[in-house]
C-alpha cells in the first residue's frame, strides 16, 4: 500500500464503499473489504497528515 499514490487509495476506498453500501456481498467477502477499507482510510490519513506538515513547514520558512 505504500507504493500507492493518496489517489490511487482514495479512489479503491471509494469502490469498497460502494460494495459494501450495496449490501450483496456475502459476509466473508464485506468483512475482508472492510478490513481492506480500513487501512486504506488509515493510509490516507497518514498522507493528508504528511502533506498539512509540510505545508506548514513551508509556511514558516517563509
Amino acid at each position: 500500500m505504500e507504493k500507492m499514490t493518496y489517489e490511487e487509495a482514495l479512489k479503491k476506498l471509494e469502490e469498497i464503499v460502494k460494495s459494501l453500501e450495496e449490501g450483496s456481498l456475502p459476509l466473508d467477502k464485506s468483512m475482508e473489504l472492510f478490513e481492506e477499507g480500513t487501512k486504506l482510510s488509515a493510509f490516507c490519513e497518514k498522507c493528508l497528515n504528511e502533506a498539512e506538515q509540510k505545508i506548514k513547514e513551508v509556511g514558516n520558512n517563509e
